[in-house]
């Protein structure tokens, strides 16, 4: 008796990990038609909070890099440990870029709201731009940017970011 408890420990302890394993497993990303080996070009699921992100026509796509840079101030305890700066790009159709522009800066202060919230939350610490920490800004960013935009905003498109540690 002795010599079979430790291996039906181990058994149980084996199942019961399998088990987890298979009932904690994350959702596929991929949307159905993807999956039966269908067509994945009319729409691509980023994350289900942040909604759909639609495929632009390629003939019909416009690019609005935002004047100035975002800066980040990225605070532990009561102290500035850091700062983040980011270039952002917005992807739309040409029609929608002269609003981008006239409504850049309300689209700012909504894309810097997003970035404070990130890094208040430790986006910004460690492995910042892995690339679960960057769908989850760039997802962020992209419904801010629907918002004060619109639906035609096709991403928001991190051109540059720096962590300048103090």
């Amino acid at each position: 008796m002795g010599k079979i408890l430790p291996i039906l420990i181990v058994l149980f302890g084996l199942g019961a990990g399998a088990g987890a394993g298979i009932f904690l497993r994350p959702a596929p990303m991929m949307n159905e038609a993807c999956q039966d080996g269908g067509s994945c070009d009319k729409k691509v699921v980023e994350d289900a909070d942040y909604g759909e992100e639609t495929e632009p026509d390629l003939n019909n796509v416009y690019y609005v890099k935002l004047s100035r840079q975002f800066v980040v101030p990225v605070v532990k305890g009561s102290k500035v440990s850091s700062m983040v700066v980011m270039s952002l790009s917005i992807e739309t159709t040409p029609a929608v870029g002269d609003i981008v522009f006239a409504r850049e800066p309300k689209l700012r202060d909504a894309l810097l709201r997003v970035m404070f919230l990130h890094a208040n939350s430790g986006g910004f610490d460690g492995q910042f731009t892995s690339s679960e920490a960057m769908k989850d800004l760039r997802g962020s960013l992209l419904e801010a940017a629907r918002k004060v935009i619109g639906d035609d905003i096709y991403s928001v498109l991190v051109t540059d970011i720096l962590r300048q540690d103090i």
